[in-house]
C-alpha cells in the first residue's frame, strides 16, 4: 500500500496495490495491519456505507459531535472531489482543509479521522462512494457546515452542472457559528 501524507498530518491518502491483466484486476481494499501501519492509529470499523450520487451532488460538510466517526472513504465507480476539514478547536490547523480526487481509476482512499468534517462532490456522471466508519451514525449529534463558507475557502471543482444539495446541507452553519470539537 502506498501512503501519502497531506497538509493535515492526521489525514492520509492510501493507495492499494492493484494487480491486473487482460482478465481484470485484484486489490486488497482493506487490511487492518496495513491501515494501522499507514495511519499510526488502531481503529475498529463498525459500519460500512455505500452511496450513489449523480454529477453535481455535494454532500457535507458533515460530522458528529457525539460518537465522532473516523471515515475511510473510497470510490468504486466514477470520481469525486473529496474534502476533509479540521474541526478540532484546539488544533493548530483548525479550519484548514485538504481535497483530493478519489476515483475508480486511481483507487485512492482517504482516512478522515475523528474530529474532522467530511464532504464530497460528484464530478463524473454518477459515482458510487463507499466508506467505513469507526462509530455508528448518531443523527442527534450530526452537524453540518456550509460547503461554501468563505472562512474555509474550499476550492471546489467547476462542473458543467450546478451543485445539488440536500435541505440539511443548504441549511449548514458557518464555521464561526458551528459547534465544533473542543478539547476534553
Amino acid at each position: 500500500m502506498h501512503v501519502e501524507k497531506t497538509a493535515l498530518p492526521e489525514v492520509v491518502i492510501l493507495t492499494p496495490k492493484v494487480f491486473g491483466d487482460e482478465r481484470g484486476f485484484f486489490m486488497e481494499s482493506f487490511n487492518q495491519q496495513a491501515f494501522e501501519d499507514a495511519t499510526g492509529c488502531k481503529r475498529q470499523f463498525v459500519q460500512d456505507n455505500h452511496s450513489r450520487s449523480r454529477q453535481g451532488v455535494l454532500r457535507g460538510i458533515h460530522y458528529q459531535l457525539e460518537q465522532p466517526q473516523g471515515k475511510l472513504v473510497r470510490v468504486v465507480h466514477g470520481s469525486v472531489w473529496d474534502v476533509a476539514v479540521d474541526l478540532r478547536r484546539d488544533s493548530a490547523q483548525f479550519g484548514q482543509w485538504v481535497g483530493i480526487e478519489l476515483s475508480a481509476e486511481n483507487n485512492r482512499q482517504l482516512w478522515v479521522p475523528e474530529g474532522f468534517g467530511h464532504a464530497f462532490v460528484v464530478m463524473s456522471e454518477t459515482a458510487d462512494f463507499l466508506y467505513k466508519t469507526t462509530d455508528f451514525y448518531h443523527p442527534e449529534s450530526e452537524r453540518c457546515i456550509r460547503f461554501d463558507d468563505p472562512a474555509l475557502g474550499i476550492e471546489w471543482p467547476e462542473l458543467p452542472v450546478p451543485f445539488a444539495l440536500s435541505e440539511k446541507d443548504q441549511a449548514g452553519s458557518t464555521l464561526k457559528s458551528a459547534e465544533v470539537y473542543s478539547p476534553l
